[in-house]
């Protein structure tokens, strides 16, 4: 499935997708492998990430601006190269120490090779520069994964930016304060609140062509009025949990 094929369909599908935020954070490493990994095999149906540029200029999977939440290592992200990130250790849910690394997004590609949708959330300014844009397109389009892949962000100019490359891309709005949906924007991520505001933002949405994904990380409480509304996909910290609520639904 890539993302208009979904908007084409979504009439037929019997659920809303499920999108894995940063992996299964709560029971791996985020935005690790094995984080995807992890959340793919309990039945995620896309796989949230977040992007950031090395000192180097490579494409890393990575939150945070600095590393010193998620590694034992100090400073920001674009501070390091690719190599000295490799070598920080990254921190395990419960708080130690663990194996897995900071990937870069081509292991990711790699690992998946162009067959599972992606969800790739701009975090780094220096998507701004056309040469960051465009490298960043290449990558998806030498992992023929470019259709299977939205880009998103808070900050509507970084999507700009890489509209500006000419990539027949996806690309979406998140917002935590606009209770109105944008026309000029494929997919949204409104926060859950937004949605009991305006309880007319999904079927507005719709009417634009919008994929409508709320931002709420524990989804399952508030799947009832989800369903109702027809939103078209869930962000989780937790796959199995809201594939189980799902099928508890009668939605599975």
């Amino acid at each position: 499935m890539d993302w208009s094929e979904y908007r084409r369909t979504r009439r037929e599908r019997t659920r809303p997708l499920v999108i894995a935020h940063r992996g299964m954070p709560k029971h791996a490493p985020e935005n690790t492998l094995h984080s995807f990994s992890l959340a793919f095999q309990q039945g995620a149906d896309v796989l949230e990430t977040d992007l950031r540029i090395t000192r180097d200029g490579i494409i890393v999977l990575f939150h945070d601006e600095r590393v010193d939440r998620m590694t034992d290592g100090q400073g920001p992200v674009f501070a390091h190269t690719l190599s000295e990130l490799k070598r920080l250790r990254v921190r395990d849910p419960d708080g130690s120490w663990g194996i897995q690394q900071i990937p870069a997004l081509s292991e990711l590609l790699a690992m998946t090779q162009g067959h599972v949708p992606l969800l790739l959330e701009l975090k780094d300014v220096r998507f701004f520069e056309p040469e960051m844009a465009k490298r960043l397109v290449n990558l998806l389009a030498d992992y023929r994964a470019l259709t299977k892949s939205a880009v998103v962000s808070f900050n509507a100019a970084l999507v700009d930016a890489l509209r500006r490359t000419g990539a027949k891309i996806p690309t979406g709005l998140i917002t935590l304060t606009n209770p109105l949906p944008r026309r000029d924007m494929e997919l949204l991520g409104p926060a859950w609140p937004l949605l009991m505001a305006n309880p007319l933002y999904v079927a507005w949405a719709h009417r634009l062509g919008c994929i409508v994904a709320p931002l709420d990380l524990t989804p399952e409480a508030r799947l009832p009025y989800y369903l109702r509304m027809g939103v078209d996909a869930l962000l989780t910290d937790d796959t199995a949990l809201t594939v189980q609520a799902l099928q508890r639904a009668g939605r599975g």
